[in-house]
Parts: C-alpha cells; structure tokens; sequence
C-alpha cells in the first residue's frame, strides 16, 4: 500500500496535461476554421453585390463593389473577374497570420453570363 501513495495524483496531473494539450490545439484550429467560413462569406457577399452591378439592379462598377463589400466584411479583393453578368472573385483573410482565401461565383441562374433582357 504504501508504494502506491500519491499515484491518484499523478494520474490527476496526467489527465488535466492531457486536456490542456488537446484545448491547446484545439483552439487554433477552431480560430482557423472560423476564419475559412468568414472568407467564404466575404466572398460570397462580394460576388453577390458585384453581380447585382453587373446585372444593372445597382449602380456602379461591379469590381468596385465587390471590393468595398470585401473590406465591410474584414477581408481584401484578390481577384475580381466579370462575364456579362456572371461576376467570380477571391478574396483572403489573415487569420493567425495566415493568409486564408476564399472564392466564389454570382450571377443569374443558368450562369449563361448572357444579360437579361430589358
């Protein structure tokens, strides 16, 4: 018995190590996931507002924008490219000091790039 004192609190320090190693990479993680859905949804936005330019629903330049819009959501406008009315962009996020990109396409559906009629 006596060779066994103490064990019980060895284990203890053990067990909230390991929890504190498993939170210690999961939050990065979960900070860099965060940070992919935010440039997905800047992107998204961006390409929504420039395609509704580019289909005439607002006024302005299309790329023009989708920059503005890429700014609002904390993000900055790679790429910005228009076919009629089918507008695709990239925009990327620093996250951790990463640079994380996302992308995305906006247009009317059938993505024909034709303009509509009227």
């Amino acid at each position: 018995m006596r060779g066994e004192r103490g064990s019980g609190s060895l284990l203890g320090v053990g067990v909230i190590a390991a929890l504190l190693a498993v939170t210690s990479l999961a939050i990065p993680l979960t900070v860099a996931l965060s940070g992919v859905q935010r440039a997905w949804a800047a992107a998204d936005a961006s390409a929504l507002a420039a395609a509704d330019v580019a289909i005439g629903i607002l006024p302005g330049i299309p790329c023009e924008s989708a920059a503005a819009v890429a700014e609002a959501n904390g993000a900055t406008l790679g790429m910005c490219a228009v076919d009629g009315a089918v507008v695709t962009v990239s925009v990327e996020i620093a996250v951790l000091g990463f640079g994380v990109s996302g992308r995305a396409t906006a247009g009317p559906p059938g993505g024909d790039g034709a303009l509509p009629d009227g």
